[in-house]
C-alpha cells in the first residue's frame, strides 16, 4: 500500500518497487547507468538518512551544483523527504553569484561535481558527486528504509532561485503541497504513462527540465538524462533510447532539424510529443518539426516558476489546440488578465495550490508579485472567444517606438513567417528621435538567399510600420544562456557596432 505522498520527496511512491526503468544516465564517456524505481527510491532514502546522520535538520537549505547526473536526482528527492529544503543552482553563474544565492538560502551544505565543486569552497562544506574520499557522495549515503517527513500544509519543499535577468536573484518558495499538485495535475493532463521515456537535455537547476523529471517520474515513466545539451550527441541519445517525450526552448530544436537535415531516413515517428517552454516556437518551426516527427503532437507551453508553475494545458472540450496558443488553463486553476474590469488581453494574473509562498526573505517584492494568493506573472497575455490563452511578451521587454508599444516578441513572430527566416530575435535599440527602435537578429533557413532589405519590406508588409526592424543582422546560431534560451544580453552586446549594419527607414 502507498504511502499518503504528502512529501513531494515521495512523487514517484506508487512506482517505488517496480523493476522498471526511472532513469537512464547518459552523462560521461562510459555506458548509460540504468536505475529501476526500486534502486532509485533506495538511494533516495540513503542521501536523507545520510543527511539526518551528518546533523541537519528539517528546514534546512541543501544545495545542488552540478550538470544532469543520477546523483542530483537522488539528492534532490532525498533532501525533501528529510526535510530538508533542495536549493537548486544555476552552475553557469560567476562564483559571485552563486555565492549570493548559497549566503541568501542559507545553506548548509552543498552536493556538487566534480567542475563545480570549487564555487562552494570556503562558503558551506561540500559533498563531491565525484569524490571518492570519505567526505565524497557514496560515503555519505546511508543505506536502510527511511520514513519521510511529513510536512505541513505550507510547508518549503524546494527553494529554486530566479534567473536574475531584471534584478538579483530571488528564492522562490514552493511548498510540499504545491510541487505535488502541480505535478500530478500536468501528468495527468498530459496523459503520460509509464510507457512513456522523456528525454532531458535542459538542465535540472531550471524549471523546463526539472519539471519534466518530476512529471515522467510521477507518471511511471523512464526519464533519459543528458549531461548537457549538444544537437548531434541529442539526436543519437533520441534515437538510441527511442524516447517519445522531448521538451526544451525553441532554440534547441532550430539546431536538432539542422542535425535531422543529414539524416538518410529523418521520420522520427515514435516520439509521442514535443513541448516547448521559456519562449514560443514560431508556427514555421512547428511545421518544419512535424515532417521529421509525424505522429508528435507539438505544443507551446507556458510556466512561471513562481506560478505552478504549469498553468496551462488542453481544452476542457478537447477543442485543439492553435498552434501559437499556450492551452486553457489547468483545473483548479484561476486566471484573470489585467487587475479589474474583464478584459481580453493584459498582464496575467494566476491563483492555485502550486503559486509560491513567497520570495525568500523579501517581503517588499513578494508584495509586489502577491496578493490575496493571486501572482502578477508579469507577462502579457491574451485569450480567444473559445478560452485558449496566448502569449503576447513580457511586460519588463515592452519598450515604446516613436509612442508605440511594441513588444520584442510579437516582431520576432512576425519575422518568423519568412519563408526563408529559421529563428528570429528582437532587441531595442536606443534612438534620439523615436526613442527605441527594434533591431532585428535572424538565422537563415540553409541554401535560402534573402537580404536585410527583404526582412524589412516582409515586417512592413504584414505587421504595422512603426514595429519593423530598422536593423537586420544575420547571425549562424543564436547565443543561448545557461537555461538554453536566446541570450539577450549578448545580442544587444552586439548593437553599437552592427547598428550601422542595416539602414533605417
Amino acid at each position: 500500500m502507498a504511502r499518503s505522498p504528502l512529501n513531494a520527496g515521495d512523487l514517484f511512491d506508487k512506482h517505488r518497487t517496480s523493476e522498471g526503468t526511472a532513469l537512464t544516465d547518459t552523462s560521461g564517456s562510459g555506458a548509460p547507468r540504468r536505475q529501476t524505481y526500486r534502486e532509485l527510491d533506495d538511494a533516495c532514502n540513503a542521501v536523507a538518512r545520510g543527511l539526518r546522520r551528518a546533523g541537519l535538520a528539517a528546514g534546512d537549505r541543501v544545495a545542488i551544483l552540478s550538470l544532469n547526473r543520477r546523483e542530483f536526482v537522488e539528492t534532490f528527492f532525498g533532501a525533501m523527504r528529510a526535510g530538508c529544503v533542495p536549493v537548486p543552482i544555476n552552475i553557469r553563474l560567476p562564483d559571485q553569484g552563486i555565492g549570493e544565492i548559497l549566503a541568501d538560502a542559507e545553506v548548509k551544505l552543498a552536493f556538487a561535481d566534480e567542475a563545480s565543486a570549487t564555487s562552494v569552497t570556503g562558503q558551506a562544506p561540500v559533498v563531491g558527486f565525484d569524490d571518492h574520499s570519505d567526505s565524497g557522495y557514496a560515503r555519505f549515503q546511508d543505506p536502510g528504509p527511511f520514513e519521510s517527513l511529513r510536512p505541513g500544509e505550507e510547508s518549503l519543499a524546494l527553494l529554486p532561485y530566479t534567473s536574475g535577468s531584471t534584478g538579483s536573484p530571488k528564492g522562490v518558495m514552493l511548498s510540499h503541497r504545491g510541487v505535488i499538485w502541480n505535478n500530478r495535475t500536468v501528468a495527468r493532463a498530459r496523459g503520460l504513462s509509464p510507457q512513456d521515456r522523456s528525454l532531458i537535455a535542459a538542465p535540472l537547476f531550471h524549471k523546463n527540465g526539472l519539471n519534466t523529471l518530476k512529471q515522467t517520474l510521477t507518471a511511471g515513466g523512464e526519464a533519459v538524462l543528458m549531461e548537457r545539451f549538444d544537437a548531434e550527441s541529442y539526436l543519437r541519445v533520441l534515437m538510441d533510447h527511442r524516447c517519445t517525450l522531448l521538451g526544451g526552448v525553441p532554440t534547441m530544436f532550430v539546431r536538432i532539424l539542422r542535425e535531422i537535415a543529414d539524416l538518410d531516413d529523418p521520420c522520427l515517428s515514435f516520439v509521442k510529443r514535443i513541448g516547448f517552454g521559456s519562449a514560443p516556437a514560431s508556427d514555421s518551426l512547428i511545421d518544419d518539426l512535424r515532417r521529421p516527427f509525424p505522429a508528435a503532437i507539438i505544443e507551446n507551453n507556458y510556466g512561471i516558476t513562481e506560478g505552478g508553475p504549469v498553468i496551462f494545458g488542453p481544452h476542457p472540450k478537447d477543442l485543439p489546440r492553435p498552434d501559437n496558443s499556450v492551452g486553457y488553463p489547468l483545473p483548479d486553476v484561476e486566471v484573470r488578465l489585467g487587475r479589474g474590469e474583464p478584459t481580453e488581453e493584459g498582464l496575467l494574473h494566476v491563483r492555485n495550490p502550486g503559486v509560491m509562498l513567497g520570495y525568500h526573505g523579501n517581503p517588499e517584492a513578494t508584495a509586489k508579485r502577491l496578493a490575496h494568493g493571486w501572482l502578477d506573472t508579469g507577462d502579457i497575455f491574451r485569450r480567444d472567444e473559445q478560452g485558449f490563452y496566448f502569449f503576447v511578451g513580457r511586460n519588463d521587454d515592452m519598450f515604446v517606438c516613436g509612442g508605440e508599444n511594441l513588444y520584442p516578441g510579437e516582431v520576432a513572430t512576425v519575422l518568423e513567417k519568412h519563408p526563408a527566416v529559421l529563428q528570429a530575435a528582437v532587441v531595442p535599440l536606443a534612438d534620439e528621435d523615436k526613442g527605441s527602435i527594434p533591431c532585428a537578429f535572424v538565422v537563415k533557413r540553409p541554401g535560402v538567399a534573402v537580404d536585410a532589405d527583404d526582412i524589412k519590406n516582409f515586417a512592413l508588409s504584414n505587421g504595422p510600420a512603426y514595429a519593423h526592424p530598422r536593423t537586420v543582422v544575420f547571425v549562424d546560431n543564436m547565443p543561448l544562456t545557461g537555461n538554453a534560451k536566446i541570450d539577450l544580453a549578448a545580442l544587444k552586446a552586439r548593437l553599437p557596432e552592427s547598428a550601422s549594419l542595416g539602414v533605417r527607414k
